[in-house]
């Protein structure tokens, strides 16, 4: 199982350097309900996403690509295409792994910390984790996106997550980008790209 949760700390995003200025209360109450509206409002998400998982110990950053779908109220399916062929389906209470043709299957029931990983990856697509006690939240903005800064207060939780970054676009409220920092300070980051909401998905993409 070890190596199923240590996937979930591979979902992350690309940070660009901007001056972040943090929010005053009035934004911060606009942004929450900006991002609520959004949240509420979206049944599907398909989106491209490219993903860099940064390791002190390497030179280089390792680079992956691949597919990302969501279907409400938790249906997520990750599917990297570069540079090998890997697949993760969350699913109600089951996690769906198909490793180049071999298939396996988890339920999340069996552990409240891989279920907990679980609902922040769902949460992190759909950007609806702003009221979670786990987590102490601050809000920032730049020109270019809306920033979310959320640093962890449960102990099991920041042994293997440390802080959530998430990147909002300013005008539709749509995640963006991802970051998860490792208590090592080691991250995984991921951006979404030509991101499509509400459009018709075929529950037999969520099979494995």
């Amino acid at each position: 199982m070890l190596k199923y949760i240590l996937f979930l700390l591979v979902i992350a995003s690309i940070g660009i350097q901007a001056q972040e200025i943090e929010m005053s209360s009035l934004e911060i109450n606009t942004f929450k309900t900006q991002i609520k509206e959004v949240s509420e409002n979206t049944k599907t998400i398909t989106s491209d996403f490219m993903q860099l998982k940064h390791l002190d110990f390497l030179t280089n950053d390792i680079e992956t690509s691949g597919k990302m779908a969501f279907k409400a109220p938790n249906w997520v399916k990750w599917e990297y295409i570069n540079p090998y062929e890997y697949s993760v389906i969350f699913k109600d209470d089951v996690l769906l792994i198909n490793d180049g043709g071999a298939k396996s299957d988890i339920k999340m029931s069996s552990s409240k910390l891989f279920k907990k990983l679980n609902e922040l990856i769902i949460n992190s697509v759909t950007g609806d984790m702003f009221d979670d006690e786990s987590f102490e939240t601050s809000y920032f903005k730049t020109n270019d996106y809306n920033k979310v800064i959320l640093v962890s207060k449960d102990k099991k939780l920041s042994k293997m997550i440390a802080v959530f970054e998430l990147h909002f676009n300013k005008e539709s409220g749509a995640v963006i980008e991802v970051k998860m920092i490792e208590p090592s300070n080691d991250f995984t980051k991921i951006v979404f790209s030509n991101r499509i909401d509400n459009s018709e998905i075929n529950d037999a993409v969520f099979t494995n």
